[in-house]
């Protein structure tokens, strides 16, 4: 077992870095790394097959906290309660934290199920469809411009861990889509086929769009074909999180009939 390293200070080069992370959206693509807070977040990295840089956890956890985590990095360090709540994000701080190293995704990967996200700006929308990629059978999520940070910590939090087990690209163009060699599945709230009663391909590549602005030109000029979910109560339209939902347990009820 690592000897635990002590650390007191706010000022220390740690401390500060795990603040930025924990409150800069952005911070992670500075620095490389993402700070996880909680244990559903650590163990859903450990559960994946991820192994962290450094694991933290409180001084009045520590006597708790499991051999398998006290051994799941190669640093551990220690910390008062307050200075965890200092650093934190969240209402209520954690008692553990891990630092990793995810590896980026330098290019989508051609012919494997995806989700496109085009412009989102909510990071809890974002998280939610992560998650929901995941657990519906598709293995890669490519963000295009303007979409939230995927790998910011109010998009992992939604996503509860789903982000280890997908491929996961942002910043991309529209002509990026050209090589997945898939349909692109386009959703509409006012033009396409019925959701419940269309013929969904598989692997596909679903494409959910602005919160408040749908599907941008350039990808609807690519859809393979526009799909509409049916809305008996008479909204005008879903949340896209909700929509992405619906249209992605679509596409796993057909591949499992």
């Amino acid at each position: 077992m690592n000897t635990p390293q002590h650390i007191v200070s706010r000022d220390n080069p740690l401390i500060k870095k795990l603040r930025q992370l924990a409150q800069d959206s952005t911070a992670y693509r500075k620095h490389g790394q993402v700070w996880l807070e909680g244990d559903h977040l650590v163990r859903a990295l450990l559960q994946r097959g991820g192994r962290p840089d450094v694991a933290v956890f409180t001084e009045s956890a520590w006597p708790q906290v499991p051999e398998a985590l006290r051994d799941a990095a190669p640093q551990v360090v220690l910390v008062p309660d307050a200075l965890m709540a200092s650093v934190s994000g969240l209402e209520s701080p954690p008692t553990m934290g891990f630092l990793c190293s995810p590896s980026p995704g330098a290019q989508p990967r051609a012919g494997v199920p995806t989700v496109v996200l085009d412009r989102l700006q909510d990071a809890g929308n974002v998280g939610s469809i992560v998650r929901s990629a995941a657990a519906l059978g598709f293995a890669q999520v490519l963000a295009l411009k303007g979409t939230a940070a995927l790998w910011s910590p109010k998009v992992v939090r939604a996503g509860m861990g789903a982000h280890f087990g997908l491929h996961l690209v942002e910043g991309l163009g529209a002509e990026a889509l050209d090589g997945l060699e898939l349909p692109l599945l386009v959703t509409s709230s006012h033009q396409g086929q019925w959701l419940h009663k269309a013929q969904l391909p598989w692997p596909c590549a679903w494409v959910m769009g602005h919160e408040g602005q749908g599907v941008g030109e350039a990808l609807m000029a690519r859809a393979s074909a526009h799909v509409r979910i049916i809305q008996p109560g008479g909204e005008e339209s879903l949340n896209v999180a909700a929509a992405a939902a619906i249209c992605l347990h679509a596409s796993a009820a057909q591949r499992a009939e």
